[in-house]
């Protein structure tokens, strides 16, 4: 009899073993299953945004006649991206609850403004410097943040940090000594303008960055408020500007005359907006280490089909430089990783104590 109930025991030991496992892998599978849509999603969406935005800035739109033109204004693109972004934020935030806002709306306007610049600069550094160099620039930006820091915060870094902008900026230095040397985009004199907006660029998107993650401590707003505030803003600078200089009505008339241009425009702007949802999805769900990791690779992709597509070249020194502004990038996120599950894992102070008591 009681041989008779030890094995149902067993068995429904083992059975629920066996339910445990299987609960266990469905929810392995679904995380992988998550984890590649969120990046195949980041990659899709920024790869096409970034092959677009080079187009539009750099190549000539045919009209019905065959006559060719560039388009020249960046701000109208930037005014494009937003509203669509707006009204993107205002679809989600319809369907989906989100907590009550507390931040005063006039705070997103200085985050808006400087996105909007920096959304520029982005645009604009792409009349003066080939792509590949604008993506490693953006990718180098954590120099001038640490002197930020340094200089304004009294901020200490990890030697691994200080490893880390070295190998970058000796990549940067290559890159771009290969690249005069293949017979680079323009003269020097142009490659110096589109540093410096480039510069204007990091400086701006550090700024907005920083002032948004201030707004999320402060007032605890969901990441489509945030979405919805700073385009409110940007939309509505954006089209002052645009109407006081005139433009709107040009870039209107562009649009007429260059129906591939429209279409390049709405996709451009869809991908912009549909990857800022990615982005907050995928920090949600996984954190900001797995993000950092799809966007490097992204940037790696973005450089690659950029010289595939519009036949930049590149230089054996260049093409070391790229090599090790990456294994820089990637140093920097396993470093840093470590180093956090470290000071996760090691025993707080007065825990040996406690237990030997």
């Amino acid at each position: 009899m009681y041989a008779g109930r030890e094995d149902t025991i067993e068995s429904e030991e083992l059975l629920a073993a066996q339910e445990s496992n299987k609960a266990a892998s469905r929810s392995a599978l679904q995380e992988g299953l998550q984890l590649m849509y969120c990046a195949v999603g980041l990659q899709v969406s920024y790869l096409t945004w970034g092959l677009l935005q080079e187009k539009i800035m750099t190549k000539d739109y045919m009209d019905s006649s065959g006559q060719a033109q560039k388009f020249t204004d960046a701000q109208f693109l930037v005014f494009v991206n937003r509203i669509l972004a707006f009204a993107l934020a205002l679809l989600v935030m319809m369907v989906r609850p989100q907590p009550r806002h507390k931040a005063p709306l006039y705070k997103y306007s200085y985050c808006s403004l400087s996105n909007i610049m920096s959304s520029w600069c982005q645009y604009e550094a792409l009349k003066y410097v080939s792509f590949p160099t604008q993506v490693l620039a953006k990718a180098s930006k954590i120099i001038p943040v640490m002197l930020m820091g340094k200089v304004v915060s009294k901020r200490t870094y990890e030697f691994y940090e200080y490893v880390v902008a070295v190998l970058i900026s000796l990549g940067m230095a290559a890159f771009l000594f290969g690249k005069q040397d293949s017979g680079g985009k323009g003269d020097s004199a142009t490659t110096i303008s589109g540093i410096i907006i480039l510069v204007g660029y990091m400086a701006f998107d550090s700024f907005t960055s920083n002032w948004q993650g201030q707004l999320f401590k402060d007032y605890k707003v969901s990441s489509i408020q945030m979405m919805a505030g700073v385009n409110l803003f940007s939309c509505l600078l954006t089209s002052v500007s645009l109407l006081q200089q005139g433009v709107f009505v040009t870039s209107l008339v562009f649009m007429s005359q260059f129906p591939a241009f429209v279409s390049d425009c709405i996709v451009l702007s869809l991908c912009s907006a549909i990857g800022q949802l990615f982005i907050y999805h995928t920090i949600n769900t996984f954190g900001p280490v797995v993000f950092i990791i799809i966007m490097t690779i992204r940037q790696v992709f973005a450089v690659i089909l950029s010289c595939v597509f519009y036949g930049h070249a590149v230089s054996a020194t260049s093409l070391i430089g790229i090599v090790i502004i990456f294994f820089a990038l990637f140093l920097k996120i396993y470093c840093a990783h470590k180093i956090k599950q470290r000071r996760k894992n090691a025993p707080k102070a007065g825990t040996s104590g406690t237990m030997k008591a």
